[in-house]
């Protein structure tokens, strides 16, 4: 198959991206890049002085928890990261507009996100 990224090489973004999802228990490859240039796009526009591999770690973290579900998420990383990733999550879930609302969304919408996360969201509410 015909990879745009393998004509240029892919971007410092896009291999900090794959990095901080590898680190997080998904491998990159189960993400398309549609989805991945969509979280980088997203982290862009959120103005913030947190250098970027700490804010992609910090994206990848609730993305990663989003895909996989709790179960999952607590055997790579354990509880109480995953209690951090719920709270994120449940926060997101009642801001409605935030950036971690926004990349749970997008989990949703892609297709990638996991049935006991999908279950929590409604998106009828929004």
């Amino acid at each position: 198959m015909f990879r745009l990224f393998s004509l240029f090489g892919k971007s410092a973004a896009m291999n900090a991206l794959d990095d901080a999802l590898r680190a997080a228990g998904v491998h990159p490859l189960l993400v398309p890049e549609a989805v991945k240039l969509t979280v980088i796009r997203l982290l862009k526009r959120e103005a913030t002085a947190v250098p970027q591999d700490a804010r992609f770690a910090e994206a990848a973290t609730l993305f990663a928890y989003c895909i996989l579900g709790r179960d999952p998420f607590v055997e790579i990383h354990g509880v109480r990261a995953a209690d951090r990733a719920d709270a994120r999550l449940e926060a997101a879930i009642a801001a409605g507009a935030s950036l971690d609302a926004r990349l749970t969304l997008l989990a949703l919408h892609a297709g990638l996100i996991a049935p006991d996360i999908a279950d929590r969201i409604d998106v009828e509410d929004r």
